[in-house]
Parts: C-alpha cells; structure tokens; sequence
C-alpha cells in the first residue's frame, strides 16, 4: 500500500483538492493497494492535503469487505503508528512497514515497496494519470482501474505473440 500525490487539472475543483506540504504539489493523492505481483486490488483518490494514515482508515475496511482473505500489507512508514494497532485491532489486518535503513544515504531499493511503486509506473504510462482531470474524485478512481484492466488485458496478448512457431515437419 502507498500513495501517489499528482497535479489537478484546471478543470478539478478547489473543494476536492488539497496541498501536500511535503512533496509541495497541489492537486490529489491516489492510495493504491496491490498484491504482490503489483496489480491493482483497490484504489481511493482523496485531495492532497489527506494524510496516508486517514486514507487508509477509508481504503482498507472497504478492501477487507471485498477481499476477505487479505491478511497482511506492507506499507510505507506514513502508514505507521496507530493505524497499525487499529487495523490488527478492528480489521483482523497485519501492517508491516518497511522503513529506510537511517545509514544509507540517496536512493535504496526497499523489498516490499518497489512492487507499489512499480505499479504507479505503469500507471503513468496512460496519458490521462500523468494529471488529474477528473471532476470527481469516484470518476478518477475509475480512470485508475480502467487502465491497470488495459494493462493487465495487454499482457498475454503480448506473451502470445513472443512465443516462437512450432516447426513444420514434412
């Protein structure tokens, strides 16, 4: 589980967006939450300004509902503290966050988060995530499952085609 803080188009309105401080954009976050592979389980888009802990509390009872063998997530450290304990405590849900080693300096690849954020990636590549344009925030949420569809429905049509022919025998 993470999020991902973009820029709102003109056409989203003052209300349903906000100011994430930290990353000083103005716009909307998506809080993704993907299996291990990194496909899309279930997504919210909420205004920048909503911290991770708070989306959460929205994102994971809906995901439980839904997904009743959802048993552990990993997350990034935004999600620690007393959501952890909420979450084993209400949802039956283990929280483990995976934190930077305080020792490395610059850029680390962190094991359980890189399948997250690999899943963002692929995201951006549909022109129309790279912004916010939606109006509403329901309508984005769908933009975001309606890609990661095309994606995951562009995967074997693509492994089909690199397979090799079978050779003739006269």
């Amino acid at each position: 589980m993470d999020s991902q803080s973009v820029k709102a188009g003109a056409t989203v309105s003052f209300a349903s967006r906000g100011h994430d401080a930290g990353k000083k954009i103005n716009g909307r976050t998506r809080h993704l939450l993907t299996d291990t592979l990194g496909l899309l389980l279930d997504v919210l888009v909420t205004p920048a300004s909503t911290t991770d802990r708070d989306a959460a509390r929205v994102l994971l009872p809906a995901a439980r509902k839904r997904l009743p063998g959802l048993s552990r997530i990993w997350a990034d450290g935004g999600y620690r503290g007393h959501l952890q304990d909420w979450a084993a405590q209400h949802l039956g849900l283990i929280i483990d966050v995976v934190r930077r080693s305080d020792d490395v300096n610059g850029f680390q690849v962190l094991p359980r988060r890189r399948v997250v954020e690999r899943s963002f990636a692929w995201l951006l590549r549909s022109r129309r995530l790279v912004r916010d344009y939606q109006r509403r925030t329901d309508t984005g949420e769908a933009v975001i499952r309606w890609s990661m569809i095309t994606l995951m429905n562009r995967r074997p049509a693509a492994q089909h085609q690199q397979r090799p022919a079978p050779a003739r025998t006269a």
